[in-house]
């Protein structure tokens, strides 16, 4: 492969939260595509560990399922009745569906890592601080939906309320009260499963950027630290 140095296109397209200007070491095509690979599977890897197993969603406030908008107010009445024991158990049950689903997410996530072309990588390289999370979920949102639905659905039709909720909100949707994307549980609480999954992959791309020595990586230090 023929080398190039690049860097000062790099630092000319904007892209100094990921190369800083002072930059001063030459980084070639090869280079930046073995960063950014690298880069993607440790965030993706990261990401699912934290999120992937038991209270990954329940317990963490940035990334934690909750009931929809419009059921807000149903919730409430229903606690005040004395329902509330069902209220909290619907919402259980759409964290640990969510993080049921996630560990499936691995497999897809570290594959498309591994198959980042040297052109995507300078993409990436010369987007905003967060192309590298950007770029995952434009290549694996998709299959990854497609991966979670039957999983959620499965965790969550044990749930009774789970039933009453998708009644409800298919009467608010006929009614124009409902989001189309929340008028059916599976699909919310997977939906929710890929935003949180994303948002802590692209906290593990700053924790890279931030601190890229810390990672331990000499193409991490290369690519992130200039």
């Amino acid at each position: 492969m023929i080398r190039r140095n690049f860097t000062a296109a790099v630092v000319a397209s904007g892209a100094a939260g990921l190369f800083p200007v002072k930059a001063s070491a030459a980084l070639s095509e090869s280079d930046a595509a073995s960063g950014i690979r690298v880069a993607l599977e440790r965030g993706a890897v990261a990401a699912v560990g934290l999120l992937g197993r038991n209270d990954g969603f329940l317990a963490n406030p940035k990334v934690r399922i909750p009931l929809p908008g419009f059921l807000n107010d149903a919730a409430k009445l229903m606690k005040a009745t004395g329902q509330g024991r069902k209220v909290d158990e619907l919402v259980t049950a759409m964290n640990r569906a969510a993080e049921a689903a996630v560990p499936e997410a691995k497999t897809l996530l570290v594959s498309a890592a591994k198959a980042i072309s040297v052109d995507d990588a300078l993409k990436i390289v010369r987007g905003g601080e967060t192309s590298v999370t950007d770029y995952f979920a434009g290549k694996t949102r998709t299959p990854l939906g497609g991966q979670f639905l039957p999983i959620v659905t499965r965790a969550t039709e044990k749930v009774s309320l789970a039933k009453r909720y998708n009644a409800v909100a298919s009467k608010g949707l006929s009614l124009g009260l409902v989001k189309q994307e929340d008028a059916n549980v599976e699909q919310y609480v997977t939906a929710k499963a890929l935003d949180g999954l994303f948002l802590m992959i692209g906290e593990e791309e700053k924790k890279i950027r931030a601190d890229p020595v810390k990672t331990g990586s000499a193409i991490l230090k290369k690519v992130f630290g200039g």
